[in-house]
């Protein structure tokens, strides 16, 4: 099979060819110039290539970057959605599990969370007053789930999960 010259290799070809034709008319200094000007253009060949590959892995890893954030809030999403309560048989107290533990509430603490989440005022007011309960009254549930503040999505979906699970008796 015969490869046919691309239009690339026929000029380049016709270069080279040249360039030889007018090396023994040159003297070393003319020479020595274009040897300079050919390292000066291999470098910068190289440049060119290295940055594109640089361009290349730098655009890979911003979409590796997407995707890795898009992986960690469907966890985010999947974690907020295993955040779940469940009463003990005795009726004395409620365990709140989240991923792979559980906090346990007391009979009168999970009343007053379901008071607070209750009360008449905004969602904002509401996650407020629970934050401000929880940094009153039980610290230990920020370390169980990192809630950053009463801005924090976790605190929202757990106000409405306290919400869903218990009703107030009037």
């Amino acid at each position: 099979m015969v490869k046919k010259k691309s239009k690339a290799d026929t000029q380049r070809e016709s270069l080279a060819k040249e360039l030889r034709s007018l090396i023994p008319k040159l003297d070393s200094e003319g020479l020595a110039f274009l040897i300079e000007q050919s390292r000066i253009h291999l470098y910068n060949m190289q440049v060119v290539e290295l940055n594109k590959a640089a361009q290349a892995a730098s655009t890979a890893s911003s979409r590796k970057t997407s995707i890795a954030k898009k992986t960690a809030k469907k966890a985010t999403d999947n974690s907020r959605s295993n955040l779940r309560i469940k009463g003990s048989e005795s009726g004395s107290s409620y365990y709140l599990f989240y991923r792979n533990g559980n906090l346990m509430f007391s009979r009168s603490e999970m009343t007053h969370l379901v008071k607070i989440v209750n009360a008449s005022g905004t969602d904002l007011e509401i996650r407020e007053r629970l934050y401000n309960w929880f940094a009153r009254e039980r610290k230990d549930i920020f370390g169980f789930i990192p809630i950053a503040d009463k801005f924090d999505d976790r605190l929202k979906v757990l106000v409405k999960l306290i919400k869903k699970s218990f009703k107030l008796r009037s």
